[in-house]
């Protein structure tokens, strides 16, 4: 049952002393079948605690298998905005996302039912991360750059990546519960994968929601130009597939906004990711169709340097 961890974790975390090492704890008691590995980041205003949790699959890579690796990422500025507001962010969804998820898949592979390839969830604790002006609403803030979030979270053996984002600060998606987000690929937005669509269908229950996606979105940040948010930053510093996995709101909700966290919409979110998870490993998810990225790129070359900060000299 997701929900018994999406409430744990959350209480967990709902604390301005919570640390990486606490998560830690948590998880290792639920299955020592996993590793669980937390380090303490000093950035610009202050300091987070990446942690990475790896649980090996049957066929993994990490057991010497073929299985392809699915990265599920909890990207955030913080989950706590502490000392400005006080409580859990709803900017803080990705993280509670990610550990509760974390936990499940502990809680599965404990009880039997492990995957065929490995799973590696990596995200950030800090509950005291700062605000950033936005617009409609108020962004959060991070301690760390997002070079070194994609250097902390994003590691070469994901064969393909969930980024799980609070999203809920536009007027694009305007929907309580989540989304996905077409593909990205080097520079590229592809076609939403039938297979992640129909996997929502199975999971939610209902028809799937997407979020709209812009050339602008996929590059770095720090080129001057607007992001909807950083859910699809990891796009950056990656060549496999990645799609975003946005937890939506039918309004315009600040991430630096508390009491605006929906365990159940949470909830759906940890059991989507765990559903691709196990497909995904067995070769029965495909984010992207591989022969129609090679005829892509065939016809209009590399687009690679939207996954840099581009030419900054001309761009002014």
């Amino acid at each position: 049952m997701s929900f018994k961890y999406v409430m744990e974790v959350l209480e967990l975390l709902d604390s301005i002393h919570v640390t990486g090492a606490d998560v830690k704890e948590y998880l290792e008691q639920i299955s020592d079948l996993g590793t669980v590995t937390v380090q303490t980041v000093e950035g610009k205003a202050g300091s987070t605690d990446f942690i990475k949790v790896v649980i090996p699959g049957e066929e993994g890579k990490s057991n010497g298998g073929e299985a392809p690796t699915l990265g599920i990422i909890g990207r955030l500025g913080g989950i706590g905005a502490r000392p400005e507001v006080k409580g859990f962010v709803s900017d803080g969804d990705g993280a509670l996302s990610c550990m509760a998820a974390a936990a499940k898949l502990l809680d599965m592979t404990g009880k039997g039912d492990r995957l065929k390839g490995d799973i590696i969830l990596t995200t950030h604790i800090c509950p005291t991360a700062p605000t950033l002006p936005h617009d409609p609403v108020p962004f959060m803030d991070s301690p760390v750059d997002i070079l070194t979030m994609n250097k902390h979270e994003v590691t070469e053996e994901m064969d393909a990546i969930l980024s799980i984002d609070t999203t809920k600060g536009n007027m694009i998606t305007n929907h309580k519960g989540f989304a996905v987000t077409p593909t990205v690929k080097e520079g590229y937005i592809l076609k939403i994968s039938n297979d992640l669509l129909h996997i929502y269908t199975q999971s939610a229950g209902r028809l799937p929601v997407t979020l709209p996606i812009t050339t602008q979105d996929i590059t770095p940040y720090g080129n001057g130009v607007y992001h909807v948010n950083s859910i699809l930053q990891p796009a950056v510093a990656t060549k496999s597939p990645v799609v975003g996995i946005a937890i939506t709101t039918e309004t315009a909700v600040a991430g630096c906004g508390t009491g605006a966290t929906h365990p159940a919409d949470v909830e759906q979110v940890v059991r989507y990711v765990i559903e691709v998870a196990k497909l995904f490993g067995e070769n029965k998810c495909s984010f992207y169709d591989a022969e129609e990225f090679a005829r892509i790129e065939k016809l209009y070359g590399k687009m690679n340097h939207l996954q840099t900060l581009g030419s900054q000299v001309t761009a002014g």
